[in-house]
């Protein structure tokens, strides 16, 4: 497996915070130069007619474009506002009603200044991707996997409330319908072109170990136990960006089964594909179709392939990038869902609130956003101390 080089820039501003010694705004307006040069060159980028009938390189520019206008935007304000600012200064002498004005401007200059650094602060480049996400029944037995079902409902309800598609593309069950094993893909609507809001960027602190404390419905004496379930959050890869060499790869068919070893249909349509030289295996079944499960194999064993080729690229890359790696470690337990107290609790960020029914429901969006606001801010003292 070897990544490529995709053929559209990613969707990191690919500029330094400036430092706020001397000129802010000037310096500010100095980083934000190669993004707005950019911002012109993808443009026309966009206009051209072969990118019309590509749909993945489209979305790509469209998301880089949508991020970038962001960026055209806040410069364009800023010089605005520094215009009528000087103007307002220069008129003050003769009307005290241009010197509030130039307070109000003033203030105005500052939000507008801080926005912009926050926008030039490198984003990360998978951000605009859709997601593989994975969910694993841990230690716990049949209470494990009823709660790993709990979180794949909870899942696919959020991409229900935030207008993304689902499809799930692997399932183990078990009884009393729990799950055992289960991936599911989540993508944005084409033409969706924020990468803030984009499934990879809102979902990619949820990888990790999810603990759960309540009384198992197979309890008889009404005691709480605590089990646990992972989740594996994984960028969706697109086919040019990993090469996957056929002679790689050991595929078996078997014949579906569902809980308790039942048979699902009569043929050999499930497919198990081995990655030889990772040891990687990944298998479906949920398809009718023999083609239908190795494409579905496929699409995860890429996502795979490429989490794990960024994870050894970033082990030697800076600190902060590696702590974005470990948002996805499956062996770090991020979260516990306390049914007793209604209580969730993100351990990493020191969230709590009391609306678990809620959150299980779906309602992810204060949790989620507390988690993007803590990377940013992290993201933001990590580019500011490098200046």
């Amino acid at each position: 497996m070897a990544p490529t080089t995709d053929e559209v820039a990613p969707p990191t501003s690919g500029a330094t915070v400036a430092p706020t010694a001397g000129n802010p705004r000037a310096d500010l307006r100095s980083a934000a130069a190669p993004l707005l040069a950019e911002y012109e060159r993808v443009s026309a980028e966009m206009a051209e007619p072969a990118v019309q009938t590509d749909s993945r390189r489209a979305r790509r520019l469209g998301a880089r474009f949508g991020e970038l206008g962001r960026v055209r935007e806040v410069v364009d304000d800023l010089a605005a506002v520094d215009g009528d600012l000087a103007a307002a200064v220069e008129l003050g002498d003769a009307d005290a009603v241009f010197l509030a004005e130039a307070d109000t401007l003033r203030s105005r200059q500052q939000v507008l200044a801080e926005r912009l650094r926050r926008l030039l602060v490198p984003r990360d480049p998978d951000d605009s991707r859709d997601v593989i996400l994975e969910v694993h029944a841990g230690e716990g037995g049949t209470e494990s996997a009823l709660f790993a079902a709990d979180l794949l409902r909870m899942y696919t309800r959020y991409a229900e409330r935030v207008g993304w598609r689902t499809r799930l593309l692997e399932t183990t069950g078990v009884e009393l319908g729990g799950v055992k094993s289960a991936a599911l893909s989540v993508a944005a609507p084409p033409g969706s072109p924020d990468p803030a809001a984009a499934p990879w960027a809102r979902l990619k602190f949820e990888g990790g170990v999810h603990r759960v404390q309540r009384v198992p419905v197979t309890e008889s004496a009404g005691r709480i136990h605590t089990s646990a379930a992972g989740v594996l959050v994984l960028p969706e890869a697109d086919e040019v960006e990993v090469t996957i060499d056929p002679k790689d790869l050991r595929i078996d068919v078997f014949r579906s089964s569902g809980p308790g070893g039942q048979s699902v249909n009569t043929t050999d349509s499930a497919v198990r594909i081995t990655h030889l030289p990772t040891g990687t295996v990944v298998s479906c079944q949920n398809e009718k179709s023999q083609l239908q499960n190795r494409e579905q194999a496929l699409r995860i064993l890429r996502a795979r392939l490429l989490a794990d080729a960024r994870e050894e690229a970033a082990a030697a890359a800076s600190d902060a990038r590696r702590g974005q790696v470990r948002t996805v470690d499956r062996s770090e337990r991020i979260r516990t869902y306390n049914f007793p107290e209604n209580r969730i609790t993100d351990h990493r960020i020191g969230y709590k609130a009391y609306n678990l029914d809620a959150v299980l429901a779906g309602d992810l969006t204060a949790l989620l956003d507390a988690s993007v606001a803590a990377d940013e801010s992290a993201r933001l003292v990590a580019a500011t101390d490098s200046t």
